[in-house]
């Protein structure tokens, strides 16, 4: 029934809600059906929003649902996930011998330091260890819904922590098709605690908004049946409900004080009414602590500020006996001030009256010595914290102690915004301290990068010497790659390196010695990211020596100095012996950074069996900890060298699998290369308008100034405007690329090789005196880098410009080249130019032989598009080949191909899920996808169909396909 008491302990608070009840109950029978949905439930304070919940929760709606139900408090907004845990903390998850559970298997493990009331004390996390926990979060929703069903509800979410929210948002942002609901209870004329968090949420494609309206005279007559016998008068009635603003939970407490009062519910009671009206709860509590012992207002207090504890530390933070406390409780529960279920106040608006009646420097008193309390009893130093918030003036030492504390904990849990809060509190206190500038630093470089760098700015000028400033650079180094602020940070690195190298001179002591190739790897990471600075860090690298150790500063030096001595193209051996030192030496396993760096200098020098095993370690690092973003980038990278040596299949799978990730992820718009390798490979494949669709949603503010990103993006574009016949634009394109790879000083001609294909456009349009210049220069450089595929490209620029038998002899050492190098697709297409220009010159002959092993050739990379091509020349030639048709394992999209082979294999969905960082109802679309294009009924026929010896293993190391291809 509506009109009944509600948890709070006020009666008739539902009167005129079966409306919103009903569409509660529907959005309920909608997440049955297996349509996720949100609902946010707004209204000012007293509205009802409570009691509409429980009502709902507890209705046949919610019957046959797995409800989890957690309220946000006032105290506890500042603390990481505090949100979560008060859905998930009656789950027991934290209690010992807990892991075990089921609700943890596979990634759902990883909420645990969400979870967990003190996180485990250890180094904490990075940033990018934020998205394992939103992920084991995740996965811990989804073994939820695998046992039914699931409605999650957040009362008061407006005190709801940022990364409580943020979570909520990744969630929904994975939740298609699942039996999920989500409620949100919000008191609009309060300050959300993340306004940002919340009105993102708010704002999805599945939020529904429930807004509460005041209630009227007919609903206010309902409620007043409930508490008075007497006929309750029409304008007695309107009275109330507008004195009240409608607000159900005032008119309540002014029935009950009306009858308190003796008053009858008609005419004679409306001066009343106007005299109690919307102060009805400040007043009623003001005059309950006048008519009663000061003891009673102690407690009273106590749990206002305190919120659920036991009777004895209420009592001690009161001053009460327990016994005392007891009594007082009982008391205050009969008069409806505490809530009747728990050792707590009946509503916040109760809260608010009790605290107002208290006086804000007694206020500040007992919350001080709240936390002091709380701090003496053990409770973790974030609970302490979130006291010491509240607490306005500088913090004491022993408050700083504790703020610091709780910060690491935050960063243990991957709660940098809840770190930031507390720390903000210290520098108020500190603000000369050169350690809390650097911790808050690091706290916000994540979520506010602009503010970190001004933090780190300042901790520089505050330095005693050059020895604190050195780690201080490096920080700011890095995080100003977030945020295209390299020169100035290469600038300021630049500055502390040439003050330590005076300071520690030319021998120096092995700590300094490792501080400061620390300092020199971060300028070369730093540097190497924009066009703007890529010119100083080639300055620096020019007189840099080789580390000569094993170090991790040594190691991550020469990482990056792989890449710089690539991007020289000058020696491929030195690049590969550099590269080889860092990924093999014995030592700490080396980070994401320096595992893609090296990889992609040795792709450049044709190492792609060692380079593909970095990347491999660089992916498994990535599944393990969830490090969605290196993981994203990895697969990108993997499939433009995959691309790059003919294992087109493969790399389709990757750059797909990149795509689709960054589909589900807030920062997606800051990433290029998984567009940019899914557009190459798709041009590849003959589907040039798609290729231009993907590159056409390219946002990402800045790109020119990038050093690698920038040329692939033109490289991509030139290629599809040449694949679409439009030769102007794509010589603009490719020129435009040239020139700015000539600003950066990359002289690698491995890398976007644009004269080569300037080359053939101008060759294709007649225009091969135009080319000259190109050809030399490209010429130029292959020779001097000196592997079979660049001397390849070379053959074939100067081929396709060269008239007559000087070309074919030129097209065939590009064919004996490449023939030797990885670039099986470049053979394939060397193989082409070579069967045109014998056609041209009468060969017949041996024309249609080498168009026949470049279709072949072709077809086997997975590069339809040159290999109908040539097989149309040589059937023009009269030659005969069958049509260039795809297997139904072709039909397969790249992600298709992978999931379906890793369920070939024997994982289930859930496993393919999570190794993929995809939903789990994406593999159910991707396998019911595969099982029509294959005319598969069942999930064992999925073996027999996958097996076959060109299908590639998704779980074996990406250098094995890539060493069969060849073979």
């Amino acid at each position: 029934m509506l009109n009944r008491t509600d948890a709070s302990g006020l009666p008739g608070t539902l009167a005129g809600r079966a409306g919103e009840l009903a569409a509660l109950g529907g959005h309920a029978e909608a997440a049955r059906a297996g349509r996720s949905g949100l609902v946010v439930l707004s209204g000012p304070t007293g509205i009802g929003k409570t009691s509409l919940l429980r009502a709902f929760l507890d209705g046949d709606a919610c019957r046959t649902m797995t409800v989890l139900h957690g309220r946000c408090g006032e105290v506890e907004a500042g603390a990481g996930y505090s949100g979560v845990r008060a859905l998930f903390g009656g789950l027991g998850l934290t209690a010992e011998g807990a892991q075990d559970s089921p609700l943890l298997r596979g990634g759902a493990g990883r909420a645990l330091p969400a979870l967990m009331p003190c996180p485990a004390d250890e180094e904490p996390p990075t940033a990018a260890a934020v998205y394992p926990v939103l992920h084991g979060l995740y996965w811990l929703a989804v073994n939820l819904v695998a046992q039914g069903p699931l409605v999650l509800v957040l009362d008061d979410v407006h005190w709801c922590d940022e990364r409580s929210l943020r979570w909520i948002d990744f969630l929904l942002r994975r939740a298609d098709h699942l039996p999920l609901l989500v409620v949100l209870a919000q008191r609009t004329e309060a300050e959300p605690a993340a306004p940002a968090a919340l009105a993102d949420i708010t704002a999805g494609p599945r939020a529904s908004v429930i807004r509460l309206t005041p209630l009227t005279g007919t609903d206010v007559a309902q409620m007043a049946r409930q508490v008075f016998e007497a006929p309750i008068a029409p304008s007695f009635a309107e009275r109330a409900a507008a004195v009240c603003g409608g607000n159900p939970l005032t008119i309540a407490r002014l029935l009950s004080e009306l009858r308190s009062k003796g008053a009858r519910p008609d005419e004679t009671a409306i001066r009343a009414i106007a005299e109690v009206g919307q102060y009805v709860v400040a007043l009623s509590v003001r005059a309950l602590f006048d008519r009663q012992p000061d003891w009673v207002r102690e407690v009273a207090t106590a749990v206002a500020v305190l919120g659920e504890e036991d009777a004895e530390h209420i009592g001690a933070l009161a001053r009460v006996p327990a016994a005392r406390v007891e009594e007082a409780v009982a008391l205050l529960r009969r008069v409806e001030v505490m809530a009747p279920d728990r050792m707590d106040l009946a509503h916040d608006v109760v809260r608010s009256a009790v605290l107002e009646a208290a006086g804000p420097r007694a206020l500040a008193g007992l919350r001080a010595t709240a936390a002091q309390l709380l701090s003496d009893i053990g409770r973790p130093a974030e609970e302490v914290a979130s006291q010491l918030l509240l607490v306005d003036g500088t913090p004491e030492p022993w408050m700083r102690g504790v703020l610091r504390e709780a910060a690491a904990q935050a960063e243990h849990r991957g709660a940098p915004e809840a770190a930031a809060r507390y720390l903000h509190r210290v520098l108020e206190a500190e603000p000369q301290s050169v350690s809390v500038h650097v911790q808050l630093a690091k706290a916000l470089g994540e979520t506010n990068p602009v503010e970190s760098i001004r933090l780190l700015d300042h901790a520089l000028t505050l330095a005693p010497d050059v020895r604190t400033r050195a780690p201080i650079a490096v920080q700011l180094g890095m995080t100003s790659l977030t945020v295209q602020r390299s020169p100035a940070a290469v600038r300021v690195l630049g500055a502390v390196l040439d003050e330590l190298d005076q300071e520690i001179g030319p021998e120096p002591e092995p700590r300094d010695a490792e501080l400061r190739t620390l300092v020199e790897s971060a300028l070369l990471i730093t540097g190497s990211d924009e066009k703007a600075t890529i010119g100083t860090v080639r300055e620096r690298f020019a007189r840099m020596t080789e580390p000569v150790g094993d170090t991790p500063a040594q190691r991550q030096m020469l990482a990056m100095m792989t890449v710089l001595s690539a991007m020289e193209g000058r020696s491929p051996e030195r690049t590969v012996r550099q590269a080889r030192r860092a990924l093999h030496t014995p030592g700490p396993a080396l980070g994401n950074w320096s595992l893609l760096t090296s990889a992609f200098a040795l792709s450049l020098a044709d190492e792609v069996e060692d380079s593909l095993r970095a990347l491999d370690r660089s992916l498994r690092h990535g599944q393990e900890n969830a490090a969605v973003w290196s993981y994203v980038i990895t697969l990108s990278t993997r499939a433009l060298v995959l691309y790059g040596i003919g294992a087109i299949p493969d790399a389709l799978a990757d750059a797909q699998t990149a795509v689709e990730i960054i589909g589900e992820e807030q920062w997606s718009a800051n990433v290029t290369m998984p567009q940019t390798s899914l557009a190459l490979i798709l041009i590849e494949r003959g589907e040039p308008e798609r290729a231009e669709e993907l590159l056409a949603a390219v946002t990402r503010p800045n790109l020119d100034g990038f050093v690698l990103e920038y040329h692939y993006y033109l490289l991509a574009r030139a290629r599809a405007r040449w694949a679409l016949g439009d030769a102007d634009t794509a010589l603009r394109l490719l020129l435009d690329c040239g020139a700015s790879l000539e600003e950066t000083g990359f002289a690698n001609p491995a890398f976007v090789p644009w004269w080569v294909e300037a080359a053939c456009v101008l060759a294709a349009e007649k225009r091969p005196g135009q080319a000259r210049d190109v050809v030399d220069h490209g010429t130029e450089l292959a020779r001097r880098w000196g592997t079979p595929r660049a001397l390849g490209l070379a053959a074939v620029a100067r081929g396709v410009t060269s008239p007559g038998e000087a070309g074919i002899d030129l097209l065939t050492e590009a064919v004996g080249h490449l023939a030797g190098s990885p670039a099986r697709t470049e053979h394939a297409r060397a193989e082409l130019l070579l069967g045109g220009a014998l056609l041209d010159a009468g060969l017949t002959r041996d024309a249609r032989e080498r168009l026949r092993t470049a279709a072949d050739l072709a077809q086997g990379c997975g590069a339809l598009a040159l290999a109908r091509d040539a097989r149309r020349r040589l059937v023009s030639a009269g030659g005969r080949m069958r049509e260039i048709t795809a297997s139904p394992i072709d039909l397969l999209t790249g992600t298709e191909r992978k999931v379906a082979k890793l369920a070939a294999r024997g994982a289930g969905n859930r496993e393919i899920a999570e190794s993929l960082f995809v939903t789990v109802r994406t593999v159910e679309m991707h396998l019911t996808s595969v099982y029509r294009k294959l005319s598969l009924t069942q999930r064992a026929e999925l073996a027999s169909v996958m097996s076959a010896p060109d299908i590639p293993d998704p779980q074996a190391p990406a250098w094995v396909h890539a060493s069969r291809g060849r073979r």
